[in-house]
């Protein structure tokens, strides 16, 4: 998993070392939608407190890639929040190590030496993945697929930037260079796009159905991430927040959750449009997840919070 440290990729995180038919066999975190340090430090706990059995042997590795587009201050500032909470912070020490390499190179050590081949899940930009594949071509014989989340093919995206038309998502807008180059890869394309997020955004209606199952820890830790950000009440607006994130660690782990289907596009990578991901008869086949059944993924989410 590489993740770039916003409040719903640590869910993510969590979600992921809670599935029984996954094995999680590393992390990298990338200083994008959330600030790094924080974000390397919060994620090493989360795996200490509820990684189990399946925290032997795995290792963080943090990113040294620079965006073109950064996320804004405001945002990325939850990682210190979701750092200090208490629940991370009862143990006297830290134990889950952080690699010496950066994490594209991490990235191309984990995939190598994994038995068969390996799912790649991104819920941040995909610079490392790029970089990874510039660096060590023949690693693309060794995954799976890469499940992203990341792009749109509505009208409207989620960037509202100054000399910027709307269109783009945000983790390609950070780097629509990088997603560009894995576009331009071989590798299978899982895109949870925003077509399906959108229709998982946060609630007043969740919220209350975490805090009455807080007795739970990872339930609770989940409450205190989403108390963090604005949910959405009355309508959508910029600042509304969504389940991107473990939407896509969701699929992962109980596909059927979602309908998919494969459409050809590209990637705009200037002017008021870059980070843009566009429907193209001429472009590369992708997976658009674009339907989510919206009850069964807040089951299946919170069945796997309730595992004690």
């Amino acid at each position: 998993m590489n993740h770039d440290g916003g409040g719903d990729d640590f869910v993510a995180l969590l979600l992921l070392l809670r599935m029984p038919d996954v094995q999680l066999t590393g992390v990298s975190v990338i200083g994008a939608d959330g600030y790094l340090e924080p974000s390397i430090q919060a994620s090493r706990k989360i795996i200490d407190r509820f990684g189990g059995e399946r925290r032997e042997g795995l290792d963080l590795s943090r990113s040294d890639s620079r965006g073109k587009n950064p996320f804004p201050a405001a945002w990325r500032i939850m990682s210190y929040y979701v750092d200090a909470f208490p629940i991370l912070n009862e143990a006297e020490a830290v134990l889950t190590p952080v690699s010496d390499k950066p994490a594209h190179l991490h990235l191309i050590d984990r995939v190598r030496e994994g038995e068969g081949k390996t799912t790649l899940v991104f819920t941040g930009p995909l610079t490392d993945l790029a970089r990874a594949l510039d660096e060590a071509p023949d690693i693309e014989a060794r995954i799976d697929r890469v499940v992203w989340m990341g792009g749109t093919f509505l009208p409207k995206g989620n960037v509202e930037e100054p000399e910027h038309d709307g269109t783009a998502e945000w983790n390609a807008f950070w780097d629509p260079e990088g997603t560009a180059r894995v576009w331009a890869s071989g590798l299978r394309i899982d895109m949870v796009a925003l077509e399906s997020t959108n229709q998982v955004p946060l609630t007043l209606v969740a919220r209350d159905a975490w805090a009455k199952l807080r007795r739970h820890e990872a339930i609770d830790f989940v409450g205190q991430c989403y108390a963090l950000v604005p949910p959405l009440i009355f309508h959508a607006t910029n600042s509304t927040y969504y389940l991107w994130d473990v939407l896509t660690a969701a699929y992962v782990g109980k596909p059927d959750l979602v309908k998919v289907k494969t459409v050809n596009s590209i990637v705009r990578t200037d002017g008021a449009a870059q980070g843009r991901t566009e429907l193209s008869e001429s472009g590369r086949p992708v997976n658009l997840i674009y339907d989510v059944d919206r009850d069964g993924f807040f089951a299946y989410m919170t069945e796997l919070l309730k595992q004690d």
